[in-house]
């Protein structure tokens, strides 16, 4: 208990252990990214050939989130534990490997860095307490899902659907934990999840009456309907505007600025995520300041 207290009565400490965990649990988040599609692409084949009658996928090594250890994936080097320290590692070896000197994407410090400062934003917003630790987690998983949808453009149920089921039974949390925050009634969270799936799945269905092309994806609603689960149905039409309004904008950067191709598609389920992060941390004061200039309130 005196710890605890401690903990609680140093801001700058547990500022600093925030930003110490959310390096590491940056470096975990890179394996999760990397590894997780690889993982469901394995077991798609698999299931493929059993619904098919084909002969099986060959086995190959197992390889999960934990096993193998990381490894240089142009020479095969055994990356060691001081080669593994977050930022340090990669400042340290000038961002290339130390067997081959092949260069490392900076992605896998940015992530790291990113996760730190992320965790040291949430800790200082809602303190020392149980619902700083939610808001972690719900932070961390929205890194990582944003990191995969945009390599493969794929939101994992494996992430998604517990991230909904979680939120559902954090506002349960709330009839036995007081906060005044994060977290919100059963009745709201129950209508946020609902709300946020069917409101996507309109756009969709809408969009493809009209083009007959699929706007986005299954899991965009799934992501939407985990926020709604978390945040309450109230904070949808902020995260909506503001994803449609940043998808808009780096829609518009990328075609004119970088002349992408508009066919191709644009991942959403960042935006999704960055906008649901705004609205954990500061939905409250956006919505109350909308109202009030708007003379609503």
């Amino acid at each position: 208990m005196d710890v605890i207290d401690f903990i609680a009565g140093n801001p700058m400490f547990y500022l600093v252990l925030a930003f110490l965990t959310g390096l590491m649990v940056g470096s975990f988040l890179n394996v999760v990214i990397y590894r997780l599609p690889v993982m469901l692409e394995r077991e798609w084949k698999q299931q493929c050939s059993e619904i098919m009658n084909l002969e099986p996928v060959e086995e190959k090594a197992r390889f999960n989130l934990l096993t193998p250890v990381s490894t240089c994936p142009s020479c095969g080097h055994r990356i060691t534990a001081l080669q593994n320290i977050p930022i340090l590692s990669y400042l340290w070896l000038r961002g290339k490997c130390a067997a081959c000197a092949t260069r490392i994407s900076p992605r896998y410090a940015v992530v790291e860095l990113l996760t730190g400062i992320v965790s040291v934003l949430v800790v200082w917003r809602f303190g020392f307490t149980l619902e700083a630790l939610a808001a972690l987690f719900l932070s961390w998983a929205l890194i990582a899902l944003s990191g995969i949808d945009l390599d493969h453009k794929l939101l994992p149920d494996s992430l998604t659907l517990p991230l909904l089921w979680t939120g559902l039974l954090i506002s349960l949390a709330g009839k036995l934990v007081s906060a005044e925050t994060l977290f919100i009634d059963p009745a709201d969270s129950i209508a946020g999840a609902v709300i946020g799936y069917l409101a996507l799945w309109s756009v969709y269905q809408l969009f493809l009456l009209v083009t007959g092309k699929e706007g986005m994806g299954y899991g965009d609603f799934k992501l939407l309907a985990a926020l709604g689960a978390w945040l309450g149905f109230q904070q949808l039409p902020l995260i909506i505007f503001f994803s449609a309004l940043a998808g808009a904008l780096a829609g518009i950067v990328m075609i004119v600025v970088l002349e992408r191709d508009r066919q191709i598609p644009i991942p959403y389920g960042p935006y999704l995520a960055v906008a649901g992060w705004v609205a954990l941390m500061w939905g409250g004061d956006l919505s109350a300041y909308y109202f009030h200039i708007a003379g609503l309130a």
